[in-house]
């Protein structure tokens, strides 16, 4: 089912500015939305926590050193 709904030009010009590709539609820039407001489920939150805990351990690599060691691997 469509329905046709009106919206003020200020809210029409937010929608366009969302827009992540020109040819995007209005009703997936409007789900995009909807998707940022649900809530996680639990097995995310769990990977987050994960995610966040290793990082305050120091259990990651930053941008500089993985780019380190690609160019050792492709100089070798």
């Amino acid at each position: 089912m469509t329905t046709m709904i009106q919206i003020s030009d200020t809210l029409h010009n937010e929608l366009v500015k969302r827009k992540l590709f020109e040819r995007e539609t209005y009703e997936e820039v409007i789900w995009d939305l909807v998707e940022d407001t649900k809530e996680l489920n639990m097995q995310t939150k769990k990977e987050i926590a994960k995610s966040r805990a290793e990082v305050k351990a120091g259990k990651f690599y930053t941008l500089a050193q993985l780019k380190s060691q690609i160019a050792e691997i492709y100089t070798t």
